[in-house]
């Protein structure tokens, strides 16, 4: 280490040669002098040094080294903060920004992870100080330090109750305050040039940069962030800021929203489907500045645009993107009147997708809130398809899913719509005349014929069973249709025909399966007395039946049990529907 001589002697060295003549070993001389003083809190005697009119040469040329040291110190909250707030500010004032750009970038690029919120903190007013006082290149600036901001955020948790946003442990919320902060001055200086009939292509870059900047928020941290309107918390009110500082730079939402993918983007990153689908939950759900959203598209037409932004949300795996995506589409349908929406809108490629992640949700979601809130969704999807539509979206659903239980929940609403036509006035062919039978005969089949699986498919099949027996009952309307009645009678004989078949081979399994268990415990338990009065060990048991060997023998007879029973239910079922037919056919005659 230098003596005190020494280090004068170096300093009156530095006050006294060009700046061009200063080299590497100086800089990095004047950075560990500094940190020296820091490291021994001697803070007051480095402040008098860069305050010192005598010094300002040096500062200028060299202070920005001391940049890193300063932060990290007012980081630590050690006991040199203070003079490390008023040394930081003194030499954003001083050094070339450019220069302490470059220094700032450098930090927030090697920000330690559990120090990303508090240096973050620490940095931003001096960092928009600096961004401020450039006179060249500022738009490009501004976009290098918020994407090295976001990037260093992206790092941090979302907090998703409104326990953890309110605990912030992270500190992302009050990061998120801080770059709105950040940003204000930048958006009024594009707001000021917006007025003007000249603008720069320095005013345009600015403009972009803060459009990317927007986007790059809305997929992180708002596309994560649980948000409600009813609770203001810090990430909605970020939220806010975001969605009013799209139009105050000349972003039209519409155009984003429902237009922006017709066109090739110049900002492919910012603009990215995930952000313009939290954009959509944020206006449509949220409804965060709704009022300034233009009244003319009608509800089918905002419908059909978001269908893009629900399927994307839809597509995820993450749950704060599935409920956004479900509340989305329930707010989307809400506005369109029901039994309206024309067979034609299936046909776009959205309109397939949508319900096909909504089945895969409904079959696959481990959560059952999740799986709660598609089924209501769906059943309002149902509800705004005209009669044609209905059709042909039910036949969709019970071609490809492939799930007993979604397939019983369209049968259930095969038969509200059948009994709808019934009513006076609302008779169609869809759900009564010819076309029916082409949907009756999808509901009606066992693709598997003999060898379908009976408890597998015991959902629809009940379902199926109830179906037919609603229509013996109402037959009076479809008898009207010879045609008609007489092409359903013949679905339901081979239907029911075929059913008892695999009734009769399914119960025939299973009570086999019931006494092969019964004769197996017997075996063990003889086996068990056997040992005991031997005083030997037995080691292992050898098992006839291993389907449902790895339930506990009372688990696997109640299994087969309730399979039994279910047969009886199915076949109770026919008999009935049986019952019905031929006390109509007694009554016609």
């Amino acid at each position: 280490m230098m003596d005190e001589d020494q280090v004068d002697d170096v300093i009156q060295r530095w006050r006294d040669i060009p700046e061009d003549d200063l080299k590497p070993e100086d800089y990095q001389m004047f950075k560990s002098l500094g940190s020296a003083c820091l490291a021994e809190s001697d803070s007051t005697q480095l402040l008098k040094f860069l305050q010192d009119e005598n010094n300002q040469g040096i500062v200028k040329s060299m202070g920005c080294v001391l940049m890193a040291p300063l932060v990290n110190e007012v980081v630590k909250k050690g006991k040199s903060f203070d003079h490390s707030q008023v040394a930081i500010t003194h030499l954003t004032r001083t050094c070339r920004p450019n220069e302490l750009l470059h220094s700032l970038l450098e930090i927030i690029e090697d920000i330690e992870p559990g120090a990303i919120s508090e240096t973050i903190l620490a940095l931003v007013p001096h960092l928009q100080t600096v961004l401020l006082c450039l006179e060249e290149r500022k738009a490009a600036c501004v976009g290098l330090a918020l994407s090295a901001l976001q990037k260093q955020l992206s790092r941090l948790p979302v907090p998703y109750t409104g326990q953890q946003e309110e605990a912030d442990e992270f500190g992302l919320c009050r990061c998120c305050d801080a770059l709105a902060v950040f940003t204000k001055p930048f958006v009024e200086e594009v707001m000021r040039t917006n007025g003007n009939h000249v603008t720069t292509s320095e005013d345009k870059e600015l403009r972009t940069e803060l459009l990317k900047f927007c986007m790059r928020s809305l997929r992180e941290p708002l596309l994560e962030a649980q948000l409600n309107q009813d609770k203001k918390s810090s990430l909605w009110l970020f939220a806010t800021e975001i969605m009013v500082t799209l139009p105050a730079i000349q972003e039209s939402l519409s155009e984003l929203l429902f237009f922006d993918s017709l066109k090739k983007s110049a900002h492919t990153d910012s603009q990215s489907k995930e952000s313009r689908a939290c954009l959509a939950y944020l206006l449509f759900v949220q409804l965060i500045t709704i009022d300034s959203f233009p009244a003319v598209f009608s509800p089918v037409f905002v419908l059909q645009c978001n269908m893009e932004h629900i399927n994307q949300l839809l597509s995820s795996k993450k749950e704060s993107h599935t409920l956004k995506g479900l509340a989305l589409y329930a707010k989307s349908l809400e506005r369109v009147q029901d039994n309206s929406l024309p067979v034609s809108v299936l046909e776009l490629k959205s309109f397939y997708s949508v319900p096909q992640n909504l089945r895969r949700l409904l079959t696959d979601c481990p959560m059952q809130h999740l799986r709660e809130s598609g089924l209501q969704v769906l059943q309002l999807f149902i509800n705004k398809l005209d009669a044609e539509a209905k059709h042909k979206f039910f036949r969709c659903m019970l071609k490809t899913s492939s799930h007993a239980g979604v397939e019983s929940y369209i049968v259930k609403n095969i038969r509200k719509q059948v009994e709808f036509s019934m009513e006076l006035g609302n008779g169609n062919k869809w759900f009564l005349g010819v076309e029916f039978l082409s949907l009756l005969g999808l509901v009606l089949s066992l693709p598997q014929g003999a060898d379908t699986d009976l408890l597998n498919g015991m959902d629809r099949i009940m379902e199926s069973l109830n179906l037919l027996r609603f229509l013996m009952i109402r037959d009076k309307e479809l008898r009207s249709h010879t045609d008609v009645w007489e092409e359903l009678c013949r679905i339901k004989d081979e239907y029911l025909k075929m059913l008892r078949v695999c009734i009769g081979i399914s119960r025939t399994y299973y009570s086999a399966e019931v006494k092969a268990l019964r004769e197996d415990q017997k075996l063990k338990a003889k086996e068990a007395r056997d040992a005991a009065r031997s005083t030997r060990l037995v080691k292992s048991i050898t098992v006839k039946h291993k389907n449902v060997s790895n339930m506990s023998p009372e688990v696997q007879h109640q299994v087969l049990q309730s399979a039994l029973v279910t047969f009886d239910l199915m076949e109770s079922l026919i008999v009935r529907i049986e019952e019905i037919t031929e006390e109509k056919l007694r009554t016609q005659n």
